[in-house]
């Protein structure tokens, strides 16, 4: 496992124990980031505007489309640790 992989899932731990809850937008970045580094480039259709969450979810994952995975798992932990 790459130190990389290892700093992110030691990130994925700790967001669940932040010491507040993040703004909205700072949760869907979390979101994007984690399945940009998961999953990869958002697939599927987009929800429609009954949705407003999951397009929302939908909106801020496929805007990072083209971003590698250590990257995203880069950005992922630099900003679960500014929020420590």
């Amino acid at each position: 496992m790459s130190s990389v992989q290892q700093a992110f899932e030691a990130a994925v731990t700790a967001s669940r124990q932040l010491p507040a809850k993040p703004d909205n937008m700072t949760l869907l970045k979390i979101y994007a980031l984690y399945k940009q580094a998961t999953e990869g480039d958002a697939q599927g259709p987009r929800p429609g505007f009954g949705d407003l969450v999951g397009r929302a979810k939908h909106d801020a994952w496929a805007a990072l489309a083209g971003q590698g995975r250590d990257d995203a798992m880069r950005a992922y932990v630099a900003l679960i640790e500014s929020l420590q």
